[in-house]
């Protein structure tokens, strides 16, 4: 044996060891209250499990619509399309709002901290957005994020997020954030994240490519060194209603088909897979990570640190938020809309 390795025999490795849980489940779709009710009796076994963490898929709350088409064709948009978009909005979460109450409800009787996917919508429009919410382990909403470029079809129902959404928060676990499905395959925006310092990177999502995604949610973990949550429903035909209320690519008859395969994982900041990936059916998956991890795999690669060059890199990220309605100059300078320093603002429209 080497020197080196029998140095090595007696070491201690100090470890902070924490349990995390990631709910591949299907919503109670297009049903708010029967998706909240699914939602608390998961955290409840999260809980049990000594989980101080769950996240839930993307859109959760009340569902992801899988193999709607909206009567979307070029050129024209049914009328099928606009009452199943009716009845999404309806059962759509706003924030603040009895659902986010509910969830801190949730989240304080269970002393977990949730990450939850939802479909949100504002009391000022009718546009909807995909959207993450996070909610303290007590109960105190921190905030949320928006996606930011919803992908397909998505673009027909959902807006798009700005930068002042691209949020890490302080969990009992570590410092938690959010990026949604397709999200993941934007380089800027990860790269944002390892800014922030991210350590548990949660990846809610609706992708159906089975193994192509866990290679995204592992070289992502390996790229910023940090632990990746990969969420995904599992779903068939059967948990959406039936044809005449739910227009479908797959038949109800089909009821079986299976429309989201899951494939939720837990993996390490070096790639390592720790719980997953499960194509068979719903699942709570719980691991315990050691956040000690984190660091240690830093050791020789962090991309945001000693293994990189900002003397030729720079990434500019505009924060601001973009509101529908500014009510004062200084309102619009600061969210970025227009530079009154360097421009015209006289024809800028001003509410007293």
């Amino acid at each position: 044996m080497s020197k080196l390795l029998e140095d090595r025999e007696g070491l201690i490795i100090p470890k902070k060891l924490f349990k995390v849980a990631v709910a591949q489940y299907s919503s109670v779709n297009f049903d708010l209250e029967g998706s909240l009710n699914k939602l608390e009796k998961i955290t409840k076994d999260a809980a049990s499990k000594g989980a101080q963490l769950v996240l839930f898929p993307e859109a959760f709350l009340p569902g992801y619509p899988h193999g709607g088409d909206f009567g979307a064709v070029y050129g024209n948009h049914g009328l099928s399309g606009r009452k199943i978009y009716q009845l999404w909005h309806e059962s759509a979460v706003e924030i603040p709002g009895p659902a986010i109450t509910r969830l801190s409800k949730v989240a304080k009787e269970n002393n977990i901290f949730l990450v939850v996917g939802i479909i949100e919508k504002e009391s000022i429009s009718s546009t909807l957005y995909c959207t993450v919410v996070f909610i303290k382990e007590d109960g105190e909403y921190l905030g949320k994020h928006r996606k930011l470029v919803p992908t397909n079809i998505e673009r027909i129902t959902w807006g798009q997020g700005d930068g002042s959404t691209l949020n890490v928060y302080d969990s009992p676990v570590g410092k938690v954030g959010a990026v949604i499905c397709w999200e993941n395959y934007m380089p800027l925006l990860r790269t944002t994240m390892y800014t922030k310092g991210i350590q548990i990177y949660c990846a809610p999502n609706a992708d159906n490519s089975a193994d192509r995604w866990q290679h995204t949610m592992r070289h992502i973990a390996m790229e910023g060194r940090c632990f990746v949550l990969g969420c995904n429903q599992f779903t068939r035909r059967s948990d959406y209603p039936p044809d005449p209320e739910f227009p479908n690519a797959i038949s109800d008859k089909d009821g079986d088909r299976v429309l989201s395969s899951g494939g939720s994982i837990i993996v390490s900041p070096l790639g390592e897979l720790i719980a997953g990936p499960n194509y068979s059916g719903e699942e709570l998956l719980v691991a315990e990570i050691d956040l000690n991890d984190v660091i240690r795999g830093k050791y020789d690669l962090d991309v945001v640190g000693h293994y990189n060059r900002p003397d030729i890199f720079t990434l500019y990220v505009n924060e601001k938020p973009n509101p529908v309605l500014v009510t004062k100059m200084q309102d619009l300078k600061l969210s970025g809309a227009v530079d009154c320093e360097k421009q015209d603002c006289s024809n800028a429209i001003q509410k007293s």
